[in-house]
C-alpha cells in the first residue's frame, strides 16, 4: 500500500534537531581535541555549540516543530556542551598536576550544571509562562561555559604572562558551577528590545564585535567574559524580582 501523507514528515521540521545533534558532535569533538592537547580548537568547538544551542530552539518555534523529544535532546546537549566539555578541557589543559583535587572541582561544576538544567525541567512542567521574565535565576549554562574558560582565554591572549596557579583555577571552576545554581539575578538577552532608530548602531556594533572576534579572538573573549561578569555584578546590586528559567 502507498504511504499516506500522515506517514511522512517534512524534512524542514527536523532542522532544529539536526542543529542540536550537530552541537552534540561539536561538544564531543571538543573533549577529544582537549585531551589531545589542541585546546584552541576545543574552545572554538564549544563556542560553536553555544551558537547552535541558541539557534535550535528559536528555529523550532519559527517552524512550529517544538516537541518533547526535542526539548529533552536539547537539555542533554546543554549538559554535554556546557557542563562536561568546558571543565574537561580546563582539566586537561591546566589541572592534571593536581589530579584528585582538580577532579573534585570538575565534578562540582558538572553536577551544578546538571542540577540547574533539572531545576528548569521541573519548573517548566509545573509553571506557566516560566521563561517570560527579564532575568535568569543564576548564571545560564552557556554563560557558565564562557566564564569557566576565562583562565584559558587569558593564557592565550597574554602568553607572556605566567599562568594562574592550578589551585586557583580549580577553585574558580567550582565557584562558577555554584553560581549556576545560585539565585543570582542575571539579565536575559531573550527579552532585550531595540528601538528602530538604534538598530543601525546595533548592527555596526555587532559588525565591530565580529571583526574583533576574527582578528583578536582571545582578547575579544577575555573582554566578553569580563563584560558579562560586570553584568552579573550589576544584577546583584540592583536585586530585581526574578523568576527561574532556563539558561
Amino acid at each position: 500500500m502507498p504511504e499516506s501523507s500522515a506517514d511522512k514528515f517534512p524534512l524542514v521540521q527536523l532542522l532544529p534537531n539536526m542543529l542540536t545533534i550537530a552541537a552534540i558532535c561539536a561538544g564531543l569533538s571538543a573533549i577529544r581535541f582537549g585531551i589531545a592537547g589542541d585546546v584552541a580548537l576545543a574552545v572554538k568547538l564549544i563556542l560553536a555549540a553555544c551558537v547552535l544551542d541558541g539557534l535550535d530552539g528559536r528555529l523550532a518555534r519559527i517552524l512550529g516543530s517544538d516537541s518533547k523529544m526535542g526539548a529533552e535532546l536539547d537539555s542533554l546537549a546543554d549538559f554535554l556542551n556546557f557542563g562536561v566539555a568546558p571543565p574537561l578541557v580546563i582539566y586537561y589543559w591546566a589541572l592534571q598536576d593536581m589530579r584528585n583535587a582538580a577532579w573534585i572541582a570538575v565534578l562540582v561544576y558538572a553536577v551544578c550544571c546538571v542540577m540547574r538544567l533539572a531545576r528548569f525541567n521541573v519548573s517548566s512542567k509545573s509553571e506557566e509562562g516560566n521563561s517570560s521574565g527579564a532575568y535568569f535565576q543564576g548564571v545560564p549554562s552557556p554563560a557558565g561555559a564562557l566564564l569557566v574558560m576565562l583562565p584559558l582565554f587569558l593564557a592565550f591572549a597574554f602568553p607572556a604572562l605566567p599562568r594562574l596557579p592550578s589551585g586557583l583555577i580549580g577553585l574558580y571552576t567550582a565557584l562558577i558551577g555554584l553560581l549556576m545554581i545560585s539565585r543570582m539575578p542575571t539579565w536575559s538577552f531573550k527579552t532585550a528590545k531595540i528601538s528602530r532608530e538604534n538598530v543601525k548602531f546595533f548592527l555596526v556594533a555587532f559588525a565591530l564585535f565580529a571583526a574583533a572576534l576574527l582578528i583578536y579572538f582571545w582578547i575579544t573573549l577575555v573582554v566578553l567574559s569580563f563584560a558579562y561578569a560586570g553584568m552579573l555584578l550589576w544584577g546583584v546590586l540592583t536585586k530585581p524580582s526574578i523568576k527561574s528559567h532556563k539558561g
